[in-house]
């Protein structure tokens, strides 16, 4: 069903091609992908090393880009409990053999996925999917989306030869697959009807879901994250896995690892900060400290018994959806992380339509009784549900 290429390339070549082509540099996908990938390479068991694009072509973002691809690496610092344990450990990421920027390196960029990749990872953040005029021009403009430049890359490809290729987004989009294949498609078909066949018949685009808080960056480059990671990913045929690792699973849908994530972990973090927001919203806030506070920590609980828990056990995943929340509520306790509840603001109105107005539309088809206040007064307090 799936497969990954081990040993594929000679050791002499081992960190000048780059079979793995990762457009973002942002500090989750240094905790997670990135480290992912570190460790499988220590084991043999990675396509190889990773190509790092920055592709808002920001020039004030040089220094982290030449830190991230240094021989030496870059550190993650893992710290909170695992298995019952305080951990506290620095891993040094040595994954990134180039770092570059579609502002300067545009030529280059479009060689390498020609060329040398295999799988192409993206978490180009809610920025890089917006639409942009530039998106319907024949060749490569920089304003262009995250999705319009892989267009642009793909057909690079595709007039190379057309080796199948994989396209794995991780941003935190619903069946983000799916939808970035959609969105290639309707941009691939002014370009040429054998090109926008092969996008169809030859791009696997993997349906992912990501899950690590990595609460601060480290400078110029690594980040701060807690110990617990995931990454699943759906099976689809020509599927080709950038690693293997313990912290990831690839599983027949989704859809139930996506709504326990976006509707317990996600909902509880905007939860916080919408009542954060109501107080007047004190910038060094933390989620830690919030859940130090017995009346927050309480009021959260019951929020989830009262109000999220019935439409899991609507849905027949009470018992997952009930130990999902016991480690989510160690995970928002953790004494190390400073997850900033400002941070986790940006957006919040969009958030809150995702997390939790869906939510609630969700438990509403489930003909669920629960009436759910609290969630409602937040959808209503921010418009989420007009």
């Amino acid at each position: 069903m799936y497969v990954i290429i081990k040993n594929r390339i000679a050791a002499e070549d081992a960190m000048s091609i780059t079979p793995i082509l990762q457009f973002g540099t942002s500090r989750f996908l240094q905790a997670h992908a990135d480290l992912f990938i570190s460790e499988a390479l220590a084991r043999g068991e990675a396509l190889g090393p990773v190509t790092v694009v920055q592709s808002s072509g920001d020039a004030g973002r040089s220094g982290r880009l030449a830190a991230l691809a240094s021989p030496g690496g870059f550190p993650v610092r893992v710290e909170g409990i695992e298995s019952g344990s305080t951990v506290s450990r620095i891993v040094q990421v040595r994954s990134v053999a180039r770092a570059l920027s579609t502002g300067t390196d545009w030529p280059e960029i479009a060689r390498i996925a020609a060329e040398e990749a295999e799988v192409i990872l993206s978490n180009t953040g809610d920025a890089g999917w917006l639409t942009s005029a530039d998106d319907s021009a024949a060749e490569f403009r920089q304003g262009m989306s995250y999705p319009a430049k892989l267009t642009q890359l793909l057909l690079a490809r595709f007039r190379a030869g057309g080796r199948s290729i994989v396209v794995m987004p991780t941003e935190l989009v619903a069946r983000n697959g799916d939808q970035l294949r959609a969105r290639v498609l309707r941009l691939a078909a002014p370009l040429g009807a054998d090109f926008a066949g092969w996008v169809a018949g030859q791009v696997c685009f993997a349906n992912s879901l990501v899950d690590r808080i990595v609460s601060e960056p480290l400078d110029p480059a690594g980040a701060v994250a807690e110990p617990y990671a995931l990454w699943a990913i759906e099976a689809c045929p020509g599927l080709v896995l950038p690693c293997r690792h313990p912290e990831m699973q690839v599983v027949a849908d989704l859809t139930r690892i996506e709504r326990l994530k976006l509707h317990i972990l996600n909902l509880g973090h905007s939860y916080l900060v919408a009542n954060w927001l109501a107080r007047g919203g004190r910038a060094s806030a933390l989620v830690r400290d919030e859940l130090a506070t017995p009346a927050v920590r309480a009021d959260l609980e019951s929020l989830f018994d009262e109000e999220v828990l019935p439409v899991f056990a609507a849905a027949r995943q009470a018992d997952e959806a009930r130990s999902y929340v016991a480690t989510t509520m160690d995970r928002f306790a953790n004494p190390y992380l400073a997850h900033r509840l400002s941070d986790i603001a940006q957006n919040h109105a969009e958030k809150v339509r995702r997390r939790i107005a869906a939510f609630v539309d969700w438990g509403d088809s489930l003909d669920v009784i629960a009436p759910q206040p609290r969630l409602r007064r937040v959808i209503a307090m921010t418009g989420a549900g007009a």
